[in-house]
């Protein structure tokens, strides 16, 4: 048995320690905000934080997420700031890139509360949208950024 706290509510499941955290949380718990995009950790769409930091849960064997604590973007609430600046920059539009964006936004945010310009571009680059909605979400970024 895994024992996993996410999004302040603690879970036992019955996998190996080896299964991607990402399909726990999908799969098992019913979380399916976070997306499977790639597998392999590259488009961020599957993007939570464990212990405060953005994680690509693809790449997270879920042994090693036990006794973290872990959010998804369904623990983010929706009078986040940068949830709010998502909806005012008008930023999705397939959305399926979108909780992956949101969740390495408020993981930038939280370590600089002003980022630069260049480093918003460097740490969100990572995360992929197939719609293109890069400056969009550059936008986005900075307008959570002001309203902090």
């Amino acid at each position: 048995m895994i024992h996993l706290e996410i999004n302040g509510t603690r879970h036992m499941v019955d996998v190996s320690p080896e299964v991607p955290l990402l399909w726990v949380i999908r799969e098992h718990l019913k979380l399916t905000g976070t997306k499977y995009g790639c597998g392999i950790g590259l488009c961020g769409s599957c993007t939570v934080h464990i212990d405060g930091e953005a994680r690509r849960s693809c790449q997270v064997p879920v042994g090693d997420a036990e006794g973290k604590k872990i959010v998804t973007i369904e623990g983010i609430p929706e009078s986040h700031p940068v949830k709010k600046a998502w909806v005012r920059e008008q930023v999705p539009q397939c959305g399926y890139c979108q909780s992956g964006q949101i969740m390495q936004a408020i993981a930038l945010l939280s370590e600089d509360a002003n980022p630069s310009e260049k480093k918003i571009i460097d740490t969100m680059e990572g995360n992929l949208c197939r719609c293109g909605t890069y400056l969009s979400i550059k936008r986005a970024v900075r307008s959570a950024a002001k309203e902090g």
